[in-house]
């Protein structure tokens, strides 16, 4: 069936999408692959993700965002960028694409608008004596009471299987994000921002949005011009990551994105607050990766030496934090 067109992005319909095998889920996989090759984002309806789980999840997100600063800060995220799990005050965090040097990271972390959000990071945790980050938790006494890897295979012409023995401890991490309101003011003056134009640094994003808005991907058409990316109910937004970027040899698309300040609240001068739940897939932490089958010759050398996941991870993560 061909992609639905439900807004300015691609839209990927996974309701037929069996085991893999059938010309059904080869016509999806490449339908998959054409938008994260040509987009880098796309709209997925039918995953098989209940929308009242979803509806749950913004439920216990507003619950958690809603306890009194000193409560959350129970769990603080620890100093350290790449140590990502815990709760992250409003300005703690600032995006920074692709920027390394400290004093350019220092120069955007004190620039005139932060990023004006809070956030709470989790991830898988094993027993097994691997080396994982731990969660972070708030007291309970403080607390109120597989499809798409092997559809973009398919589509890439690769073994259905072919990304999955990346990903085999499920080493990714949720993150429940919680933009305040705020006087419309100090964002059209510039003194505070949502979160300013970058790019994810995995494998990939599923994104699921509340009823807000503010998500704006850029056209791939024409640089530096935004288009929204509305919320649709039951729909999850998926994205191309930079490490999957790179291990196509730039094949699929990594695409700049960004959140913008959210509309008004009837009849005031205060902007929304907003909920998003963004879901980061990375490949396992130990694998080093290069460049993937059919995305390299020779009319088309590697751009890119071999890299270690969990190396590439942290060295992002640690530009990201104050």
């Amino acid at each position: 069936m061909p992609g639905v067109l439900l807004s300015s992005l691609p839209t990927i319909d996974f309701s037929k999408f069996g085991d893999g095998t059938s010309a059904e889920d080869i016509e999806i996989g490449q339908q998959f692959y054409a938008a994260c090759r040509d987009v880098g984002f796309a709209y997925l309806i039918n995953t098989g993700i209940p929308q009242d789980k979803v509806d749950d999840m913004f439920k216990w997100s507003a619950k958690l965002f809603a306890l009194p600063h000193e409560i959350k800060m129970k769990a603080p995220h620890p100093p350290e960028g790449h140590k990502h799990r815990g709760y992250s005050g409003i300005g703690v965090e600032q995006v920074s694409q692709m920027v390394f040097d400290p004093k350019e990271l220092s120069a955007i972390r004190h620039g005139k608008a932060p990023d004006f959000k809070e956030s709470f990071d989790m991830g898988i945790e094993l027993e097994d004596g691997s080396e994982r980050l731990s969660n972070i938790w708030i007291p309970e006494e403080d607390i109120p009471v597989a499809k798409l890897l092997p559809a973009l295979a398919i589509g890439m012409g690769l073994d259905k299987d072919f990304f999955l023995p990346y990903h085999a401890t499920g080493d990714n991490q949720l993150r429940l994000l919680h933009y305040p309101e705020a006087p419309v003011d100090v964002f059209e003056s510039g003194e505070k921002g949502r979160i300013g134009a970058h790019t994810d640094f995995g494998t990939g994003t599923l994104l699921f949005q509340d009823d807000c808005g503010g998500l704006e991907v850029e056209s791939p058409h024409t640089p530096g011009m935004f288009i929204p990316a509305p919320p649709i109910r039951g729909a999850a937004v998926f994205n191309i990551g930079d490490f999957l970027m790179r291990w196509s040899n730039d094949t699929l698309k990594s695409t700049l994105h960004r959140v913008r300040a959210p509309p008004t609240k009837e009849g005031q001068a205060v902007t929304r607050e907003r909920f998003s739940i963004p879901y980061f897939m990375t490949a396992d932490r130990d694998k080093t990766i290069d460049c993937l089958p059919g995305c390299f010759g020779p009319d088309r050398p590697k751009k890119y030496e071999p890299i270690n996941s969990g190396q590439y991870t942290k060295m992002r993560l640690n530009a990201t934090y104050v």
